[in-house]
């Protein structure tokens, strides 16, 4: 694949935060709800390979064909507007403003939920005809992730609360690294195998990752998990959402930036 060294692709990711800063109201929503829906039906892909084949590092293996999808279809994402627009203020990028920065994520996450509810909901009546029949194996299964995820993290109290952070954090520096190494190459062969090791990992780790869940707990709920949404919101999607702020810009935008872009002098020895 064609290579771009690190000065190179670190450019091009302050370019592209700035990009989405500047994107109308109506493209930055389409754009996100599409990536919302397209993560959605990746999610139940891999669940349901998962379930029907007994294989859950076989569900992982064809996770990322969902993040390739939208990235290449330059869609976005919460977890990579958390890692990319940050660094166009950052960077002091002409009219880039905090307000500008909110407005992009708030965009972002709104086109998000909209794209993951609205597969959560046809999935749903697909997979019981209209909500006449029990949804099956994997319906169940999907049910228990839900009730684990958000219960689970519950009985734990505060401790619980920071698990879910901290694997926020993991998943969107494993994700970050996906959508950042797919600049490094400019054919598409190359992105895609640039994409496909970190999201595989998050994923069969278990890390959170907030858009899946957008799609995960609403999609639990239809099909029986049995909490409520003060439970999805409290303890799973905010520290989730947190975690993948925390994950994308630390984790990965900020060293990539001050290591590549604003560097340091040499060293001088002798």
């Amino acid at each position: 694949m064609s290579y771009l060294e690190p000065t190179e692709f670190v450019t091009k990711m302050v370019d592209a935060g700035e990009s989405k800063v500047y994107m109308s109201t109506k493209d930055t929503l389409i754009r996100a709800f599409m990536a919302g829906a397209t993560l959605a039906l990746a999610a139940v892909f891999a669940i349901t390979v998962a379930v029907k084949t007994g294989s859950p590092i076989l569900g992982a293996v064809l996770f990322p064909v969902g993040f390739i999808m939208l990235y290449l279809m330059k869609f976005d994402l919460l977890t990579g507007v958390f890692t990319l627009v940050p660094l166009a203020l950052l960077d002091k990028r002409p009219g880039v403003t905090t307000n500008q920065v909110l407005r992009n994520w708030g965009l972002v996450f709104v086109g998000n939920l909209g794209g993951a509810l609205t597969v959560a909901f046809m999935i749903s009546f697909i997979f019981t005809y209209g909500y006449n029949i029990d949804g099956g194996a994997i319906a169940a299964k999907v049910s228990s992730i839900g009730e684990s995820r958000t219960l689970g993290y519950k009985e734990h109290g505060l401790d619980g609360w920071f698990t879910v952070f901290i694997r926020g954090m993991l998943c969107n520096w494993m994700v970050s690294m996906g959508v950042v190494g797919a600049m490094i190459s400019t054919s598409a062969t190359g992105k895609m195998a640039a994409m496909w090791m970190p999201i595989m990992l998050f994923f069969y780790m278990g890390f959170e990752h907030s858009i899946v869940n957008m799609f995960l707990f609403p999609f639990s709920m239809i099909m029986g998990g049995d909490f409520t949404i003060i439970d999805y919101v409290l303890w799973n999607e905010l520290p989730t959402v947190l975690g993948n702020l925390v994950g994308g810009f630390v984790l990965v935008g900020l060293p990539l930036y001050y290591t590549h872009v604003k560097t340091s002098a040499e060293r001088k020895l002798g």
